[in-house]
Protein backbone atom coordinates (compact mmCIF):
# COMPACT_ATOMS: atom_id res chain seq x y z
CA UNK A 1 0.00 0.00 0.00
CA UNK A 2 1.54 3.34 -1.29
CA UNK A 3 0.39 6.83 0.10
CA UNK A 4 0.22 10.61 -0.84
CA UNK A 5 0.70 13.45 0.77
CA UNK A 6 -1.51 15.54 -0.38
CA UNK A 7 -0.53 19.35 -1.45
CA UNK A 8 -1.99 22.40 -2.96
CA UNK A 9 -0.36 23.46 -6.12
CA UNK A 10 1.21 26.90 -6.22
CA UNK A 11 -0.77 29.64 -7.03
CA UNK A 12 0.25 30.56 -10.56
CA UNK A 13 -1.08 34.50 -9.39
CA UNK A 14 1.85 34.49 -7.16
CA UNK A 15 4.91 36.26 -7.79
CA UNK A 16 7.56 35.14 -5.95
CA UNK A 17 9.79 38.37 -5.92
CA UNK A 18 6.68 40.63 -4.78
CA UNK A 19 6.47 37.92 -1.63
CA UNK A 20 10.47 37.81 -0.39
CA UNK A 21 10.26 42.04 -1.54
CA UNK A 22 7.06 42.35 1.35
CA UNK A 23 8.85 39.89 3.63
CA UNK A 24 11.84 42.22 3.49
CA UNK A 25 9.28 45.40 3.90
CA UNK A 26 7.95 43.60 6.70
CA UNK A 27 11.05 42.65 8.19
CA UNK A 28 12.16 46.45 8.41
CA UNK A 29 8.83 47.51 10.02
CA UNK A 30 9.56 45.44 12.62
CA UNK A 31 13.55 47.07 12.77
CA UNK A 32 11.56 49.95 12.76
CA UNK A 33 9.22 49.35 15.42
CA UNK A 34 11.86 48.26 17.65
CA UNK A 35 13.85 51.65 17.03
CA UNK A 36 10.79 53.55 18.44
CA UNK A 37 12.10 51.75 22.18
CA UNK A 38 15.57 52.15 21.38
CA UNK A 39 15.32 55.99 20.05
CA UNK A 40 13.55 56.70 23.92
CA UNK A 41 16.46 54.62 25.24
CA UNK A 42 18.93 57.14 23.29
CA UNK A 43 16.70 60.04 24.58
CA UNK A 44 16.70 59.16 27.94
CA UNK A 45 19.73 58.09 28.40
CA UNK A 46 21.86 60.95 26.74
CA UNK A 47 23.21 58.85 23.68
CA UNK A 48 22.07 61.24 20.70
CA UNK A 49 22.99 64.39 23.08
CA UNK A 50 26.92 62.84 23.40
CA UNK A 51 26.82 62.23 19.60
CA UNK A 52 25.75 65.25 19.36
CA UNK A 53 28.37 67.20 21.05
CA UNK A 54 31.33 64.60 20.26
CA UNK A 55 31.02 63.82 16.38
CA UNK A 56 33.09 60.12 16.03
CA UNK A 57 32.28 58.57 18.91
CA UNK A 58 33.31 54.94 19.68
CA UNK A 59 30.85 52.41 22.37
CA UNK A 60 33.00 53.00 24.93
CA UNK A 61 33.33 56.30 24.51
CA UNK A 62 30.07 56.86 24.48
CA UNK A 63 29.80 54.30 27.84
CA UNK A 64 32.37 56.74 29.20
CA UNK A 65 30.28 60.25 28.33
CA UNK A 66 26.58 59.05 29.29
CA UNK A 67 27.48 57.11 31.93
CA UNK A 68 26.43 53.61 30.78
CA UNK A 69 27.50 50.35 29.95
CA UNK A 70 29.35 49.56 26.74
CA UNK A 71 27.78 46.44 25.60
CA UNK A 72 24.74 48.52 25.21
CA UNK A 73 26.49 51.14 23.84
CA UNK A 74 27.78 49.03 21.15
CA UNK A 75 24.46 47.41 20.12
CA UNK A 76 22.76 50.72 20.44
CA UNK A 77 24.78 52.21 18.02
CA UNK A 78 24.84 49.13 15.75
CA UNK A 79 21.08 49.49 15.35
CA UNK A 80 21.64 53.42 14.71
CA UNK A 81 23.95 52.87 12.02
CA UNK A 82 21.88 50.10 10.58
CA UNK A 83 18.94 52.25 10.29
CA UNK A 84 21.11 55.28 9.02
CA UNK A 85 20.39 57.38 12.11
CA UNK A 86 24.19 57.59 12.50
CA UNK A 87 27.00 57.34 10.86
CA UNK A 88 29.59 54.49 10.95
CA UNK A 89 33.32 55.12 10.28
CA UNK A 90 35.22 51.32 9.80
CA UNK A 91 38.52 52.74 10.24
CA UNK A 92 38.66 54.42 13.07
CA UNK A 93 35.19 52.24 14.68
CA UNK A 94 33.48 56.01 15.71
CA UNK A 95 29.72 57.06 15.38
CA UNK A 96 28.39 60.03 14.01
CA UNK A 97 25.36 61.92 14.57
CA UNK A 98 24.62 64.11 11.22
CA UNK A 99 23.85 67.64 12.07
CA UNK A 100 20.30 67.78 10.73
CA UNK A 101 19.32 64.25 12.50
CA UNK A 102 21.01 66.31 15.93
CA UNK A 103 18.01 69.03 15.21
CA UNK A 104 15.43 66.60 15.08
CA UNK A 105 16.87 64.66 18.32
CA UNK A 106 18.38 66.94 20.58
CA UNK A 107 16.71 70.46 20.09
CA UNK A 108 13.57 70.94 22.01
CA UNK A 109 13.22 74.66 20.20
CA UNK A 110 13.06 73.48 17.01
CA UNK A 111 9.69 72.25 15.56
CA UNK A 112 11.02 69.11 14.44
CA UNK A 113 12.10 67.86 16.99
CA UNK A 114 10.86 63.97 17.60
CA UNK A 115 11.42 62.58 20.95
CA UNK A 116 8.42 62.89 22.35
CA UNK A 117 6.47 61.37 19.13
CA UNK A 118 8.64 58.11 19.67
CA UNK A 119 7.98 58.46 23.82
CA UNK A 120 4.09 58.74 22.46
CA UNK A 121 4.50 55.80 20.49
CA UNK A 122 6.09 53.40 23.17
CA UNK A 123 3.53 54.84 25.35
CA UNK A 124 0.74 53.74 23.47
CA UNK A 125 1.75 50.39 22.15
CA UNK A 126 2.43 49.79 25.72
CA UNK A 127 -1.25 50.04 26.04
CA UNK A 128 -2.20 47.58 22.61
CA UNK A 129 -3.32 44.87 24.68
CA UNK A 130 -6.36 47.08 26.15
CA UNK A 131 -6.67 47.78 22.93
CA UNK A 132 -7.09 44.14 21.60
CA UNK A 133 -9.92 43.91 23.76
CA UNK A 134 -11.96 47.08 23.41
CA UNK A 135 -12.00 46.04 19.68
CA UNK A 136 -13.69 43.16 20.59
CA UNK A 137 -16.43 44.69 22.53
CA UNK A 138 -16.92 47.70 21.03
CA UNK A 139 -15.49 49.57 24.44
CA UNK A 140 -12.92 52.19 24.74
CA UNK A 141 -9.63 52.94 26.74
CA UNK A 142 -9.49 56.14 29.02
CA UNK A 143 -6.73 58.65 28.69
CA UNK A 144 -5.77 57.85 32.04
CA UNK A 145 -5.68 54.17 31.69
CA UNK A 146 -2.03 55.07 29.69
CA UNK A 147 1.35 55.62 31.14
CA UNK A 148 3.28 58.32 31.76
CA UNK A 149 5.04 58.01 28.34
CA UNK A 150 1.56 59.15 26.79
CA UNK A 151 1.03 62.14 28.89
CA UNK A 152 4.65 63.42 28.60
CA UNK A 153 5.43 62.13 25.20
CA UNK A 154 2.22 63.77 23.71
CA UNK A 155 3.48 66.96 25.24
CA UNK A 156 6.99 66.73 24.20
CA UNK A 157 5.69 66.15 20.95
CA UNK A 158 3.01 69.23 20.48
CA UNK A 159 4.62 71.59 22.41
CA UNK A 160 7.66 72.68 20.21
CA UNK A 161 5.02 73.38 17.11
CA UNK A 162 2.87 75.35 19.41
CA UNK A 163 6.36 77.12 20.58
CA UNK A 164 7.25 77.46 16.74
CA UNK A 165 3.79 78.93 15.14
CA UNK A 166 0.96 79.43 17.88
CA UNK A 167 2.27 82.69 18.83
CA UNK A 168 3.70 83.89 15.88
CA UNK A 169 1.51 82.78 13.29
CA UNK A 170 -1.56 81.12 14.00
CA UNK A 171 -2.79 83.56 16.40
CA UNK A 172 -1.84 86.26 14.04
CA UNK A 173 -3.89 84.09 11.13
CA UNK A 174 -7.34 84.45 12.86
CA UNK A 175 -9.76 87.80 12.31
CA UNK A 176 -8.53 90.42 14.64
CA UNK A 177 -7.73 87.89 17.02
CA UNK A 178 -4.55 89.01 17.99
CA UNK A 179 -5.45 92.52 18.91
CA UNK A 180 -7.87 91.58 21.68
CA UNK A 181 -5.31 89.01 23.38
CA UNK A 182 -2.85 92.45 23.70
CA UNK A 183 -5.52 94.77 24.74
CA UNK A 184 -6.56 92.25 27.47
CA UNK A 185 -9.14 88.97 26.76
CA UNK A 186 -10.70 86.04 28.42
CA UNK A 187 -9.35 83.12 26.92
CA UNK A 188 -10.32 79.37 27.43
CA UNK A 189 -8.44 76.52 26.95
CA UNK A 190 -10.33 73.71 26.49
CA UNK A 191 -8.41 69.72 26.67
CA UNK A 192 -5.42 71.58 27.90
CA UNK A 193 -3.14 68.64 29.02
CA UNK A 194 0.18 69.84 31.31
CA UNK A 195 -1.19 73.64 29.94
CA UNK A 196 1.73 73.98 27.19
CA UNK A 197 -0.49 76.43 24.97
CA UNK A 198 -2.37 78.24 27.79
CA UNK A 199 0.95 78.90 29.65
CA UNK A 200 2.83 79.89 25.97
CA UNK A 201 -0.16 82.52 25.61
CA UNK A 202 -0.06 83.62 29.08
CA UNK A 203 3.19 84.57 28.83
CA UNK A 204 3.03 86.36 25.48
CA UNK A 205 -0.01 87.86 26.35
CA UNK A 206 0.31 89.49 30.15
CA UNK A 207 -2.87 91.91 29.76
CA UNK A 208 -5.55 88.98 29.04
CA UNK A 209 -6.50 86.11 31.82
CA UNK A 210 -6.25 82.23 30.77
CA UNK A 211 -8.38 79.85 31.55
CA UNK A 212 -7.46 75.71 31.13
CA UNK A 213 -9.46 72.85 31.78
CA UNK A 214 -8.97 69.42 31.12
CA UNK A 215 -11.07 65.91 32.23
CA UNK A 216 -7.63 64.56 33.78
CA UNK A 217 -6.85 65.27 36.81
CA UNK A 218 -3.16 64.73 37.06
CA UNK A 219 -2.52 66.27 33.78
CA UNK A 220 -4.56 69.76 35.45
CA UNK A 221 -2.23 69.58 38.25
CA UNK A 222 1.05 69.66 36.12
CA UNK A 223 -0.34 72.51 34.19
CA UNK A 224 -0.78 74.38 37.59
CA UNK A 225 2.27 73.76 38.94
CA UNK A 226 4.21 74.53 35.55
CA UNK A 227 1.89 77.73 35.41
CA UNK A 228 3.31 78.76 38.80
CA UNK A 229 6.93 77.82 38.13
CA UNK A 230 6.69 79.97 34.19
CA UNK A 231 5.63 82.97 36.67
CA UNK A 232 2.12 83.49 34.89
CA UNK A 233 -0.15 81.93 37.78
CA UNK A 234 -1.75 84.96 38.28
CA UNK A 235 -3.07 85.05 34.88
CA UNK A 236 -3.56 81.44 34.15
CA UNK A 237 -5.42 79.00 36.15
CA UNK A 238 -6.61 75.41 35.44
CA UNK A 239 -9.44 73.32 36.57
CA UNK A 240 -10.79 69.46 35.65
CA UNK A 241 -13.79 69.73 34.02
CA UNK A 242 -14.96 67.99 30.69
CA UNK A 243 -15.16 69.84 27.76
CA UNK A 244 -19.35 70.07 28.24
CA UNK A 245 -18.70 71.49 31.60
CA UNK A 246 -15.92 73.87 31.68
CA UNK A 247 -16.69 76.97 33.76
CA UNK A 248 -16.56 80.90 32.63
CA UNK A 249 -18.92 82.75 29.81
CA UNK A 250 -18.08 85.58 27.34
CA UNK A 251 -14.58 84.09 26.12
CA UNK A 252 -12.73 86.42 23.37
CA UNK A 253 -11.29 82.90 22.58
CA UNK A 254 -11.37 79.63 22.93
CA UNK A 255 -8.56 77.65 21.90
CA UNK A 256 -8.78 73.04 21.03
CA UNK A 257 -5.47 72.15 20.49
CA UNK A 258 -4.91 68.17 19.18
CA UNK A 259 -8.21 67.24 21.30
CA UNK A 260 -11.37 67.55 19.69
CA UNK A 261 -11.00 64.42 17.78
CA UNK A 262 -10.38 62.78 21.57
CA UNK A 263 -13.15 63.63 23.24
CA UNK A 264 -16.57 61.24 23.41
CA UNK A 265 -18.79 64.27 22.69
CA UNK A 266 -17.42 66.85 20.43
CA UNK A 267 -20.87 68.39 19.53
CA UNK A 268 -21.42 68.55 22.97
CA UNK A 269 -18.59 70.37 23.14
CA UNK A 270 -19.28 72.44 20.51
CA UNK A 271 -22.19 73.92 21.58
CA UNK A 272 -20.98 74.44 25.32
CA UNK A 273 -18.05 76.71 23.70
CA UNK A 274 -20.78 78.38 21.51
CA UNK A 275 -22.72 78.89 24.55
CA UNK A 276 -20.16 80.73 26.47
CA UNK A 277 -18.47 82.28 23.52
CA UNK A 278 -18.92 86.07 23.36
CA UNK A 279 -20.93 87.27 20.10
CA UNK A 280 -18.02 88.14 18.78
CA UNK A 281 -15.51 85.73 19.59
CA UNK A 282 -13.80 83.29 18.10
CA UNK A 283 -12.97 79.62 18.42
CA UNK A 284 -9.70 78.63 17.44
CA UNK A 285 -9.23 74.12 16.90
CA UNK A 286 -5.88 72.99 16.11
CA UNK A 287 -6.15 69.63 14.35
CA UNK A 288 -3.51 67.03 13.36
CA UNK A 289 -3.35 67.66 9.48
CA UNK A 290 -5.79 65.69 7.48
CA UNK A 291 -7.84 65.72 4.48
CA UNK A 292 -11.37 64.45 3.96
CA UNK A 293 -10.91 61.32 1.86
CA UNK A 294 -8.51 58.29 3.04
CA UNK A 295 -6.47 58.34 -0.37
CA UNK A 296 -5.88 62.20 0.72
CA UNK A 297 -3.91 60.67 4.00
CA UNK A 298 -2.02 57.67 2.92
CA UNK A 299 1.29 59.64 3.53
CA UNK A 300 3.69 59.13 6.15
CA UNK A 301 1.97 61.39 8.95
CA UNK A 302 -1.35 59.97 7.65
CA UNK A 303 -0.13 56.45 8.40
CA UNK A 304 1.45 57.66 11.89
CA UNK A 305 -2.12 59.62 13.10
CA UNK A 306 -3.69 56.51 11.63
CA UNK A 307 -1.86 54.68 14.44
CA UNK A 308 -2.20 56.45 16.96
CA UNK A 309 -6.09 56.48 16.32
CA UNK A 310 -6.31 53.07 16.38
CA UNK A 311 -4.38 52.98 19.28
CA UNK A 312 -4.83 55.79 21.35
CA UNK A 313 -7.50 58.36 20.14
CA UNK A 314 -10.37 56.43 19.09
CA UNK A 315 -10.39 54.19 22.00
CA UNK A 316 -10.39 57.32 23.91
CA UNK A 317 -13.25 58.92 22.68
CA UNK A 318 -14.70 55.74 22.92
CA UNK A 319 -13.99 55.32 26.94
CA UNK A 320 -16.51 58.80 27.13
CA UNK A 321 -20.40 58.95 26.96
CA UNK A 322 -21.51 59.06 23.15
CA UNK A 323 -18.09 58.31 21.60
CA UNK A 324 -18.06 59.61 18.55
CA UNK A 325 -14.76 58.24 17.93
CA UNK A 326 -14.03 61.10 15.04
CA UNK A 327 -10.58 59.64 14.64
CA UNK A 328 -7.26 61.74 13.75
CA UNK A 329 -8.03 62.10 10.80
CA UNK A 330 -11.43 63.56 10.89
CA UNK A 331 -10.59 66.06 8.19
CA UNK A 332 -11.90 69.54 7.75
CA UNK A 333 -15.09 68.34 6.22
CA UNK A 334 -16.35 66.54 9.63
CA UNK A 335 -14.79 69.08 11.84
CA UNK A 336 -16.61 71.89 10.19
CA UNK A 337 -20.33 69.34 10.54
CA UNK A 338 -19.53 69.45 14.86
CA UNK A 339 -19.20 72.92 14.33
CA UNK A 340 -22.24 73.36 12.35
CA UNK A 341 -24.15 71.24 14.16
CA UNK A 342 -23.43 73.13 17.50
CA UNK A 343 -24.79 76.89 15.63
CA UNK A 344 -21.58 77.89 14.27
CA UNK A 345 -21.79 79.39 11.01
CA UNK A 346 -18.18 80.26 9.71
CA UNK A 347 -15.41 78.20 9.43
CA UNK A 348 -12.11 78.01 7.90
CA UNK A 349 -9.01 76.55 7.48
CA UNK A 350 -6.71 79.55 8.52
CA UNK A 351 -3.26 77.55 8.52
CA UNK A 352 -1.27 74.52 8.48
CA UNK A 353 1.87 72.61 9.01
CA UNK A 354 2.82 69.54 8.03
CA UNK A 355 1.64 68.42 11.30
CA UNK A 356 -1.03 70.23 11.95
CA UNK A 357 -4.17 72.36 10.58
CA UNK A 358 -5.34 75.48 12.48
CA UNK A 359 -9.22 76.09 11.80
CA UNK A 360 -10.74 79.30 12.87
CA UNK A 361 -14.81 78.75 13.57
CA UNK A 362 -17.43 81.60 14.35
CA UNK A 363 -20.74 82.46 15.47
Amino acid sequence: MTSTVDSTPADPQLDPDKLMAFVFTAVGEVGATLNTALAVLGDKLGYYRALAERPGLTPTALAEATGTDARYAREWLGAQAAGGWVDHDPETGGYTLPLEHAVALTDPSSPAYLPGLFQLAVGTVAGSQRVLEAARNGSGVGWHEHTDDVHTGCERFFQPSYQAYLVAEWLPALDGVLAKLERGATVADIGCGHGASTILMARAFPASRFFGSDLHAESVRTAGRRAAEAGVGDRAEFEVASAQGFNGHRFDLVTTFDALHDMGDPVGAARRVREQLAADGTWMIVEPIAGDQVQDNLNPVGRTYYGFSTLLCTPGSLSQPVGAALGTQAGPARLRDVTTAAGFTRFRVAATTPFHMVLEVRP
